[in-house]
């Protein structure tokens, strides 16, 4: 597989120069299905746009196709890429995610087991401090683990999430735009 570290270092830039923050670059798919995922958002809305994801993915395939072209691809063989929004239900991958999305349902899956044994935590987040993070487990506890022991973590679809995410516009969103690429 690619390393995820020097893709995100070659796409991260590309979405700085538009204003994007960069969630998660992560490839999936395997062999048969090869997908290079890039998530990213506006800082200030945590939203992005059908436009965003195009001038986005441009200038990604852009960078990329200039490194092939100069024999350094860091993607050797073929692949599919997906630029998105993190979407409502998103992925919590940075640290400071923690501590934005406190009060809201999360699962949090760890890399190993904690002291009870337990890898799979769902309940409200309560924040992130000094490198830990603590989630309300319900029907169980406060627990708080270090972020560096978090495999992966995302938000849990309620109402309350959906209220706090509600779109700043949906002008737009009935019409369907083809892109040929």
């Amino acid at each position: 597989m690619a390393d995820i570290a020097a893709l995100t270092s070659l796409i991260e830039p590309e979405a700085k120069a538009l204003g994007l923050a960069l969630v998660r670059v992560k490839m999936f798919g395997g062999q048969s299905d090869p997908t290079l995922q890039v998530m990213a958002e506006r800082p200030d809305t945590r939203q992005l746009s059908i436009d965003d994801c195009a001038d986005l993915s441009r200038r990604i395939s852009d960078r990329l196709d200039e490194l092939e072209a100069a024999g350094r691809d860091p993607i050797e063989y073929a692949y599919r890429l997906e630029v998105s929004s993190p979407g409502i239900d998103r992925p919590l991958t940075r640290f400071q995610d923690f501590e934005d999305w406190k009060g809201h349902e999360a699962r949090l899956n760890l890399v190993g087991p904690t002291e009870d044994g337990r890898k799979q935590f769902t309940g409200i987040l309560l924040g992130a401090e000094g490198e830990q993070v603590s989630i309300d487990v319900h029907k169980y506890k406060q627990v708080t683990v270090p972020f560096a022991q978090i495999a992966d973590a995302k938000l849990l679809m309620t109402d309350a999430l959906i209220a706090a995410t509600a779109p700043l516009s949906t002008e737009g969103a009935e019409d369907i735009i083809e892109v040929e690429g």
